[in-house]
Order: structure tokens, then C-alpha cells, then sequence
């Protein structure tokens, strides 16, 4: 099992009683509730680092060469895009 750590934290009274409504909704503790929302939040910042040194990284040229081209093969049938079907 991984290694535990505790962090007291100081809520306003308006958060932890929105904090205690849907963690009881979705049947989880706070601190599983805090625990996954912090996961998910340091996620979305490690994506953001990760594109922004992918972005600067970029060759717009070659991107434009590659967009630009004719030649290439033609998609296959099964790699086509469906009309929408409606119903």
C-alpha cells in the first residue's frame, strides 16, 4: 500500500457544507472526495505543462508542408466518416 500523509485544511463554512452534500451524493468519504479532486486537478496542470513543451517544441512549417501536400492515398472504406443516422 502506498505511503499516507496527513494535511489539515481549513474550509469556509460554504464549501465544506457543499464538500459534505456531494460526497454523501457519491456515496464517498471527504477525504476520498478531496483526495480525488486534488488528483484530478494536479492531472489537468501536469497536461497543460505537457502540451505547452510539446507546443513550443512544434515545426509549424513541416505541419504546413504536411497539410498541404496532394499526394497520399485516399481513406479506406472502413476509415470513412458515417452520415449521422438519426433516431
Amino acid at each position: 500500500m502506498s505511503e499516507l500523509s496527513t494535511y489539515p485544511l481549513r474550509l469556509p463554512r460554504s464549501i465544506r457544507a457543499s464538500l459534505d452534500r456531494v460526497s454523501k451524493r457519491d456515496g464517498v468519504s471527504i477525504n476520498q472526495f478531496v483526495s480525488i479532486a486534488v488528483a484530478e486537478k494536479l492531472a489537468m496542470m501536469e497536461a497543460q505543462t505537457y502540451f505547452a513543451e510539446r507546443q513550443a517544441r512544434a515545426d509549424l512549417t513541416a505541419f504546413d508542408a504536411l497539410m498541404s501536400r496532394t499526394t497520399g492515398e485516399p481513406p479506406r472504406d472502413d476509415d470513412r466518416i458515417l452520415p449521422a443516422q438519426n433516431g
